[in-house]
């Protein structure tokens, strides 16, 4: 009788067993991105995407971010520098527009003499504009460059992952990029100068307006870790052990959309800042 209960009674089945062994929690997650990218994200694959697998890192490269602004910008020398480099942009834009005619000298005078006294009048303004403005940006450009990604593994390289799976694919090595900026916000510390990325053409000072300086400033270390580790993420999580292609395909369009926004700037300089 013994026998016939056991035999009645449920078991669990394999695949349970292997769900109770691989799933992993986020920390598990965020120490795999760095560790084993590969096996972390094989592992992922393997269960539903989920939500806090993007958004947890993307919220907290938000809050690194701002964080990272407002204490470069308690240091004196690097406010000055920051406000000097505005001024240059906009003075730039000024002259441009007398040279072709839209205003003349004396207008152009006055209207920087009235930006340059908002600047010093507006701190707080300023400060409040960063902590809304800069989730804001985050969130487009992540969900514009996940359903990119998303068609170019579906239709370019047959994947078969989804929108969400995308997601976490981009989501996940932001841990990466959080590295990045708290190195650039200790180096320009410790530098006492405005430091605006951790690339070749930032530390010696390359003008990233030339070709040149555009390739130099492709050389970044934290940029091509998190693009190797988003593209072994891609793959993975499309479910392909083909990585060498989403390797080619995701460093291919950081290379060559990063040169079409480079030319796009040179013709409209108001997009100068989206060419890196």
């Amino acid at each position: 009788m013994d026998e016939m209960q056991n035999q009645d009674a449920p078991k669990m089945s394999s695949v349970d067993n292997e769900t109770e062994e691989f799933e992993m929690s986020h920390t598990d997650k965020l120490v795999g991105v760095f560790s084993e990218p590969s096996a972390t994200f094989g592992k992922i694959a393997k269960f539903p995407a989920k939500t806090t697998d993007w958004i947890i890192p993307v919220l907290v490269l938000i809050v690194m971010v701002i964080l990272s602004q407002i204490v470069m910008r308690t240091n004196p020398e690097i406010r000055r520098e920051m406000k000097e480099k505005a001024l240059t942009s906009v003075q730039k834009n000024m002259d441009e527009a007398v040279a072709k005619g839209q205003m003349t000298r004396s207008q152009a005078d006055e209207r920087m003499n009235t930006i340059e006294e908002q600047m010093d009048s507006t701190g707080a303004f300023q400060t409040i504009g960063l902590i809304v403005g800069t989730p804001i940006a985050v969130f487009l450009v992540f969900f514009i460059v996940s359903g990119f990604f998303l068609l170019v593994a579906k239709f370019g390289l047959k994947g078969t992952g989804t929108y969400k799976d995308a997601m976490v694919a981009y989501g996940l090595p932001f841990y990466i990029s959080i590295i990045s900026v708290l190195v650039m916000t200790i180096a320009a510390l410790a530098m006492n100068k405005l430091v605006t990325g951790v690339s070749v053409a930032d530390f010696i000072g390359s003008d990233k307006s030339t070709i040149t300086g555009f390739f130099l400033g492709k050389l970044d270390v934290f940029s091509i870790w998190f693009y190797a580790v988003f593209a072994i993420a891609l793959a993975k999580m499309n479910k392909s052990d083909d990585i060498k292609k989403y390797m080619i395909a995701v460093f291919g369009v950081w290379i060559v959309f990063g040169l079409l926004f480079f030319y796009v700037a040179k013709a409209v300089p108001f997009l100068a800042g989206f060419a890196g």
